[in-house]
């Protein structure tokens, strides 16, 4: 299995795309810490970018490899070796390059401009999410063999995420104004991972006081070290559900 994931992930650093992904990020991150004039402002602009782009580029990439590599899994499952064992191979040294890129291009930038614990906070939220849209690529491409479905698939769950969730949640905010919807509101940052991400950077940038009530809710429940030690625990089941799914559906079915 280490080797597998030894050379998936050599095989993925070379790549164009991983370098260019890698550059984009550096520049922009040193950009954007140059133009806020203090760390707090670089963070705020940057994690914005990361919510937007690090989802995007993961699902897709993630997707994309999968079917690339159909040839070379079929090759494996030929040999005496567990399907589960190049299943995660692949899973590990795809999400592991990408997080590889993602410290280097903002993990870097965020350590030379002194952004602290917020900083830790971003770039340990940035691993979280690349794992987390490499897991539901993995998924949306082993529900179809047929690549463009699998394509559609991963950028609808991207485009669900990244900008529609907030939408539903606005509506039923806006529907339902008269009622108190704290704590639904609580839950429902909970169903999405990009918003659990932002919620967990915004409150150690003390962003909460300008949320109101919803605002002193979030910093009571996540401003603790158990309570952010709870949200990164969302976040991981957030990864390990959808890899542990497509894995299960992976190793029942025909290549």
């Amino acid at each position: 299995m280490k080797k597998i994931i030894k050379y998936v992930l050599l095989d993925i650093i070379k790549s164009k795309i991983i370098i260019a992904y890698t550059l984009f990020l550096l520049l922009l991150s040193i950009g954007l810490f140059n133009l806020g004039g203090s760390p707090d402002k670089g963070i705020l602009s940057l994690l914005n970018l990361v919510l937007l782009t690090v989802p995007l580029i993961s699902i897709v990439f993630a997707t994309t490899h999968f079917y690339n590599s159909y040839e070379f899994m079929e090759l494996l499952v030929s040999q005496p070796i567990n399907r589960t064992k190049i299943f995660m191979s692949e899973y590990l040294g795809v999400a592991l390059s990408l997080s590889v890129a993602f410290l280097v291009g903002v993990g870097i930038p965020v350590a030379v401009f002194g952004a602290g614990l917020t900083g830790f906070y971003l770039v340990l939220t940035g691993v979280f999410i690349t794992f987390i849209f490499v897991a539901l690529a993995f998924l949306a491409s082993v529900i179809t063999r047929d690549k463009a479905k699998g394509i559609g698939i991963a950028l609808m769950l991207w485009f669900y995420f990244a900008l529609i969730y907030d939408g539903i949640v606005l509506f039923i905010l806006y529907a339902f104004a008269d009622y108190p919807l704290e704590y639904a509101t609580l839950a429902m940052t909970a169903l999405n991972p990009v918003d659990l991400g932002r919620i967990i950077v915004l409150l150690n940038l003390d962003v909460s006081a300008l949320m109101g009530y919803t605002g002193a809710l979030y910093k009571s429940i996540f401003g603790s070290v158990w309570g952010i030690t709870a949200a990164f625990g969302l976040l991981l089941l957030w990864a390990l559900i959808p890899v542990l799914s497509s894995r299960r559906i992976f190793s029942r079915r025909d290549l």
